[in-house]
């Protein structure tokens, strides 16, 4: 069997890296992008194995070129995230607002357009959204936007790029670098109201999340689907 070759784009922390961690171990040729020298620099030191590569994941430029250095890509994982775009509708910066689109939602979809033509027959594509998405939590209307629309291209595109394998993954609260910007205790103090209400009883890992990232990148029967990997997130408040 010939060796898959996997591209995480935003694979250099958090669930990215997790993913190309386990995809590594499962056999994969593994790239990673990232727009952060240090952590790059970081990943070529910690993961040897993975082929870390600087690019943009908004810029067509950026992916084209990468793409076209790799050649084939069997699994594509779209894991670029960001936490701007949160906070109370009436006073939420819509500039802010935009940039959060134009990381996530429209770093994800210019990545696509960059590698489609690289994809295999039977490749995959993976989104990672969030579970704000579907959720009803106060003053994350704009993240619910932004989450929502990247959601919103999975059944569409299951049908127009078939056979290609269309799905993403939808996590709720994951213990990642995602809430670096939060004080300790801050941080520390939701997690545990997190692990309180959550029916399995944990806040998530990044590697817990990456085992639903990397089932719906290789599971060859899973297409047009969101995977809900939220510890049970959706089925109560915490707001």
């Amino acid at each position: 069997m010939t060796e898959q070759v996997a591209l995480v784009v935003g694979g250099t922390s958090g669930i990215g890296l997790a993913t190309a961690r386990l995809l590594a171990q499962q056999g994969a040729t593994v790239h990673v992008t990232g727009r952060s020298a240090d952590r790059a620099d970081a990943v070529r030191s910690s993961d040897p194995h993975l082929r870390v590569h600087r690019a943009d994941g908004t810029s067509r430029a950026d992916m084209q070129r990468l793409c076209e250095e790799i050649g084939t890509i069997d699994w594509l994982v779209l894991a670029m995230s960001g936490g701007a775009g949160a906070g109370p509708i009436g006073s939420l910066d819509l500039d802010v607002l935009r940039g959060a689109f134009e990381a996530k939602f429209w770093g994800h979809l210019t990545s696509v357009q960059a590698a489609l033509p690289h994809l295999a027959d039977r490749g995959s594509i993976t989104f990672i959204s969030a579970g704000s998405a579907r959720s009803a939590i106060p003053a994350t209307a704009g993240l619910a936007a932004v989450n929502g629309a990247v959601e919103a291209l999975v059944k569409p595109l299951a049908v127009e790029v078939a056979p290609i394998r269309v799905n993403a993954v939808s996590p709720g609260v994951v213990d990642t670098p995602w809430w670096s910007a939060m004080p300790d205790e801050v941080r520390e103090g939701y997690f545990a109201q997190a692990e309180k209400a959550l029916p399995v009883g944990r806040v998530a890992s990044a590697e817990d999340v990456a085992e639903s990232v990397a089932h719906a990148a290789t599971n060859r029967n899973l297409t047009g689907t969101v995977i809900e990997s939220d510890g049970g997130g959706r089925l109560i408040s915490l707001g």
